[in-house]
């Protein structure tokens, strides 16, 4: 047996939620077998993305047996004489190593996660971002609804949303936007507006749910450490890419100066670099599987993190099959902690049959494989236009910190 032929197919999510657009890849053997996987992130319009998902397959995959991943992901690793971790090779390779995985599970006749060590949970905790939820059956937000990303009212009163679906944990990020410029100082606006939005979260919420602190790596390490001290009173899980990802000791130093434990590594790839993350204090990672290297080598990360006692809290921002993924490695880790998910009538209808998701938890797959098949139909009615937006972007122009109450940043 080997691997024969791959197919790309990117489709845009009417929502917006989860990314602009997903790319989905499909890998078939010799004798007919398929598997699917997902892209995450690739900085890249989904065109190039797809022929550079072709170019990867064609030079290190076709003709393998599915079976030599390590091979596989040391030929991509390599690629063009780099020998490092490259976040737009890895996000490829992620998604065909994770169709790889789908596929050996089908050949075994066995969930994905009894290759990888085994189920070692009964079910998996997982947490939402605060969403709006007045949507059409897309997920489509109506354009009256108060903003719950930036009112700490409306936050507040989201949350109690989420836990009556089963939620114990949610998330909010009240600090965007995000812009190219790297680590800035927050205003006194902005620091007053995080401040109330996680107290009124923790008021409404009280001891039923943990929150999880996100900002996205907008500060300077000395803003950073300036909003912790005013969030250190409301006890979150965590405090999230507090800096730029490329400001390791930065991250570093604010893990150093809270009593909030760190969590960060949705833009990293690969266990060197979630090694550094370790080194520098972080003990909650964060890899996306459609990125991180793929299943094996996030195995391999998290691996690492328990030898300094840390925890995996798999990211999900992207399309279900990734989700799948996570799902499955996540059920094969001791220090797992709690896994990211996002419920739509869009990411369900884009495979089949969705995950098991029943009242904040995730339940144990059973079907051989990832258990996700891509619905066709759904794909093609969302197609991506060439030249179109990227996965997700950044505001293009420097943000200040003139403390302005009303200003263009919540815009």
């Amino acid at each position: 047996m080997h691997l024969e032929e791959v197919r790309t197919y990117v489709t845009v999510p009417p929502t917006g939620i989860g990314g602009s657009f997903w790319v989905f890849v499909e890998i078939a053997t010799d004798d007919g077998i398929t598997g699917v996987g997902e892209c995450y992130g690739v900085p890249f319009s989904g065109d190039v993305v797809e022929a550079m998902v072709a170019d990867t397959f064609e030079r290190f995959i076709e003709g393998e047996d599915p079976h030599h991943l390590e091979s596989m992901y040391r030929r991509a690793y390599s690629a063009g004489f780099t020998q490092r971790p490259d976040l737009s090779m890895m996000g490829i390779f992620s998604g065909i190593e994770m169709a790889i995985w789908d596929i050996l599970g089908k050949i075994h006749d066995v969930p994905v996660y009894e290759l990888l060590g085994g189920r070692f949970h009964e079910r998996l905790r997982t947490y939402s971002y605060l969403y709006p939820t007045e949507t059409d059956q897309f997920g489509n937000v109506a354009e009256s609804y108060p903003d719950v990303y930036h009112e700490g009212d409306a936050a507040a009163e989201c949350a109690l949303h989420f836990l009556d679906l089963g939620f114990t944990a949610i998330k909010q990020d009240p600090v965007g936007p995000y812009s190219f410029q790297g680590g800035r100082e927050l205003s006194l606006a902005e620091l007053d507006r995080a401040e109330y939005s996680i107290r009124r979260i923790r008021e409404a919420v009280g001891d039923r749910a943990d929150i999880l602190f996100g900002t996205h790596g907008q500060m300077t390490t000395g803003s950073a450490i300036r909003l912790a001290k005013r969030l250190e009173p409301y006890d979150p899980l965590w405090f999230e890419e507090p800096c730029p990802p490329d400001q390791i000791d930065g991250i570093g130093e604010v893990a150093a100066s809270t009593s909030i434990p760190v969590a960060a590594g949705e833009r990293l790839t690969t266990r060197k670099e979630f090694y550094e993350l370790l080194k520098a204090g972080v003990r909650v990672l964060q890899p996306n599987v459609g990125r991180s290297g793929g299943l094996w080598e996030t195995k391999k990360i998290a691996a690492v993190a328990e030898l300094f006692n840390a925890q995996v809290a798999p990211h999900i921002y992207c399309g279900p099959v990734a989700h799948a993924a996570a799902t499955h490695l996540s059920f094969t880790l001791p220090n797992f902690l709690i896994l990211e998910t996002i419920q739509s009538d869009f990411h369900d209808s884009v495979v089949l049959e969705p995950l098991t998701w029943d009242a904040g938890w995730m339940a144990r797959p059973t079907k051989p494989g990832l258990g996700v098949e891509l619905n066709h139909e759904v794909l093609q009615e969302h197609p991506y236009e060439t030249g179109g937006r990227l996965h997700l972007e950044m505001t293009q122009t420097p943000l200040d910190s003139n403390n302005a109450k009303l200003s263009s940043e919540l815009e």
